[in-house]
């Protein structure tokens, strides 16, 4: 393990994904060594996950398309390992008074910074179907974990729902390691996809690759329906999932038998550290959600904060890694380094590509709204609390609770292990719809520290 140079400013990456290893390659290749903290064991992130050292599935079969860079950004990381000071299975718990607090095996401790460049990747964002507490039921990126470090499927036969990118690509790796994948259901509509191609054929690399996804599912036999909307996850708390109602384009009641259910509409970004670090966020309309402000090469409002790959926007992989770099010149830069302006302006029109390209998705795989106000009373909504749809529409009717942190205090809503980062979001949208505001309008659920929970037997180191 490497440690910062002495007289170096202290310079501290969290997350060794995509985002996080450019970052920190960027930085070495300036001639300062960061810290690295990671929550996993290993670097990657989500979407590079690497798989446990005793299994030997090829790159081909765990990342598909995506192998090569894969490889590369682990190649990479070997490399720098011993030059930066990489703390794996480390949790970043919360930031205060220009401290980072960790904990790592039980250890907790705060390491003082003069940068903290935020790179945490991004969550899956969910809409509540009724029934999605039983037993059997995933998000994507849960689904895509079990395959990538497990080698294992969720179940026997899988139905994936929702929409976005993601859906098709964990489906398609599920498919390729020899799982059987019941339907894609997805809630976006074709015409909305005709729609939005001038904006993806910005990269029409990526867009083909998509297409491509999408072709391998059906010649491997697998149902891909466009235009539905969920009505129920069948199953019982006993039995957990036995299969899945919706109805199709034409408005037509089908159903689907399964034992698992990946649930999932694109990634919503991790955002709790950047809200401690008191960064100001803004409304995005496009996305209806709300988003830490940054300039165009990752700067917060907050000095000495920097925001980076799927943890502020929702790029991709490769987006990530660009913005890594970026996040890493502005910090140079605001250290007295000089960075070249070709190599600033190379980088921002391709991160420009990519934006159009982003925004692109965000048209063509709409996030449902309109799905809330059609939740059944009985429906879930917080898992964690068990708060049902209902109840959290009694307390914005009643109790006059049209602000998400008011509706929280009166009906827990978001208050278990996720702290909102499962229902927060269709939570807005139930409250909205029952008080007859625009989503913004409720605003969003404050992080708390923890970010995630600690063990009671963690004990705090002190200097």
């Amino acid at each position: 393990m490497g440690q910062p140079v002495m007289g170096q400013p202290r310079i501290i990456i969290v997350g060794a994904g995509p985002a996080g290893v450019r970052c920190a390659q960027t930085l070495l290749g300036a001639g300062i060594s960061p810290t690295v903290i990671d929550e996993s064991r290993r670097d990657g992130g989500q979407i590079y996950r690497r798989q446990p050292e005793n299994f030997g599935r090829p790159y081909t079969k765990l990342y598909g398309t995506e192998a090569a860079r894969a490889e590369d950004l682990h190649t990479t990381f070997e490399r720098l390992r011993a030059k930066i000071d990489y703390r794996p299975n480390t949790l970043a718990w919360n930031v205060a008074e220009h401290k980072l607090h960790i904990v790592h095996e039980g250890h907790a401790s705060a390491l003082p910074y003069d940068a903290l460049i935020l790179c945490p990747g991004a969550t899956d964002r969910l809409m509540p179907v009724k029934g999605w507490q039983y037993a059997g039921t995933y998000s994507l990126g849960a689904s895509q974990i079990a395959l990538k470090s497990q080698a294992v499927s969720i179940g026997r036969k899988v139905v994936f729902m929702g929409s976005g990118p993601l859906l098709y690509l964990v489906a398609s790796q599920y498919v390729q390691a020899g799982a059987q994948v019941a339907a894609v259901l997805d809630t976006s509509k074709f015409g909305q996809r005709l729609r939005a191609l001038p904006k993806l054929l910005a990269r029409p690399d990526v867009l083909k690759k998509g297409a491509a996804l999408v072709s391998s599912l059906k010649k491997a036999g697998v149902a891909v329906v466009n235009g539905i909307e969920p009505m129920e996850i069948i199953g019982t708390d006993a039995a957990g999932v036995q299969g899945v109602k919706y109805l199709d384009a034409s408005g037509r009641e089908q159903q689907v038998a399964c034992d698992a259910v990946a649930l999932g509409y694109h990634l919503r970004p991790e955002t709790q550290l950047a809200d401690l670090a008191r960064c100001v966020f803004r409304f995005d309309e496009q996305t209806r959600q709300w988003l830490p402000q940054i300039d165009e090469l990752g700067r917060s409002s907050e000095a000495g904060v920097y925001l980076a790959g799927d943890g502020v926007r929702i790029l991709g992989a490769d987006g990530a890694e660009l913005a890594g770099r970026l996040a890493a010149y502005a910090a140079l830069a605001d250290f007295g380094h000089t960075i070249g302006a070709s190599t600033l302006d190379d980088l921002k029109r391709q991160q420009e590509k990519m934006d159009r390209f982003r925004l692109g998705l965000v048209e063509a795989f709409p996030w449902p709204a309109a799905q809330a106000a059609r939740l059944s009373d009985d429906t879930v909504v917080c898992r964690c609390e068990g708060i049902t749809v209902g109840e959290l529409r009694r307390v914005t009717r009643d109790e006059g609770a049209c602000e998400a942190n008011r509706a929280k205090a009166f009906s827990r809503v978001g208050m278990g292990r996720c702290q909102g980062r499962y229902c927060g979001h269709a939570a807005a949208e139930i409250i909205a719809d029952a008080a007859g505001v625009p989503v913004e309008m409720v605003g969003r659920l404050r992080g708390q520290a923890p970010v995630k929970p600690l063990s009671i037997a963690t004990v705090e180191e002190v200097e």
